[in-house]
């Protein structure tokens, strides 16, 4: 289950990443829910849950 960890703010690498304005509304109403002053936090735990989550099953070169 995500939980909200307020720890990642000391972020120090730029990138520029574009959203979908629906993805984009929802992380925002998020971050706001949460009292989240950073919307670049909501987008780090998001991206650090799907990593911690992913098993990679998806991707499996099948040989013959």
């Amino acid at each position: 289950m995500f939980e909200i960890d307020k720890s990642f703010a000391h972020a120090n690498i730029s990138r520029t990443i574009r959203f979908t304005e629906p993805l984009f509304y929802e992380l925002k109403a998020l971050a706001e829910k949460e009292n989240m002053l950073s919307f670049n936090n909501i987008v780090l735990q998001c991206c650090a849950y799907a990593i911690s989550h992913y098993d990679g099953k998806d991707n499996e070169v099948k040989e013959d």
